[in-house]
């Protein structure tokens, strides 16, 4: 079968003057327009394309990549809005249709927008959603604490930042939690740090505990051999310096530290971190 708007490794069978003609195992066939025509190729080659509706709502294959595909997510630019919707540059010839309807706010030419893209069942077309809540669930969770997880920055709120999680499940990293600049879109790693009861999942950036000493250690020594072997932070720093500086808590900054302190890598002085 050949699968609107995903990525498929399709045969070519023949060419015509309009392009090559390509087909599944099963013999369905789609044609691959002149201007994507590979120099070389052979008939019975395989070629990955990705299959969508041209504007006479045909099934069309091309060799560009687009930015998003069917049942992901993408921040993507808007070009124009008409009467009826905005369409989106997804790096296809052909824009991304996404309704009004499917707006959660009003998109305007020139914005960026972090949309779903799937396909409308009515009309048998791919389209965009910003709306992205409505494709995530928390029913049945496939995820457990302390898991490690990817994440899509969604859309902030009063008490932190929403991300998608594992582009299945929502989830809220709280604002006491959040050490960098995070923008709408952003892709990233994180843990889950607790489940919440009615399965709502507190994300944290990094890993947690124990886990996260390590990993926040080696940034620390990371940051004394690009310094010359200084940092100019303490126990008693403030913690918008620590954080600032190294994108990490005061806690983890103390665990870190002792932990290199420990092992003999660094010494601790009064106005600062020395490398051994």
């Amino acid at each position: 079968m050949i699968h609107l708007g995903e990525t498929n490794t399709l045969e070519i069978i023949r060419e015509t003057p309009q392009g090559l003609y390509i087909a599944d195992e099963e013999g369905n066939e789609v044609l691959l327009p002149n201007r994507y025509v590979p120099e070389n190729f052979k008939i019975w080659d395989k070629i990955d394309v990705f299959v969508y509706l041209d504007n006479e709502e045909r099934p069309v294959a091309t060799t560009d990549k687009p930015y998003v595909e069917r049942n992901d997510f993408a921040v993507l630019r808007c070009n124009q809005v008409t009467d009826y919707g905005a369409f989106l540059d997804w790096g296809l010839v052909k824009e991304l249709f996404c309704p009004f309807k499917e707006q959660a706010f009003k998109m305007k030419p020139g914005g960026w927008y972090l949309v779903y893209c799937y396909l409308d069942e009515k009309t048998d077309r791919l389209v965009a959603s910003s709306k992205t809540n409505q494709f995530l669930d928390n029913k049945e969770l496939t995820v457990k604490e302390f898991d490690e997880v990817d994440l899509i920055v969604s859309h902030p709120s009063e008490i932190g930042m929403n991300v998608i999680v594992n582009k299945v499940h929502s989830g809220l990293i709280y604002k006491d939690a959040i050490f960098k600049d995070l923008s709408i879109g952003d892709k990233l790693k994180g843990i889950v740090k607790k489940i919440r009861p009615g399965n709502k999942l507190d994300i944290a950036l990094g890993q947690i505990g124990y886990r996260n000493i390590e990993p926040n250690a080696d940034l620390i020594m990371k940051e004394l051999n690009d310094n010359g072997g200084y940092l100019n932070l303490t126990d008693k720093s403030d913690p918008e310096a620590i954080r600032e500086q190294l994108q990490m808590s005061k806690k983890n900054f103390k665990k870190a530290i002792g932990t290199l302190y420990k092992q003999k890598l660094i010494t601790l002085k009064d106005d600062g971190v020395y490398l051994n």
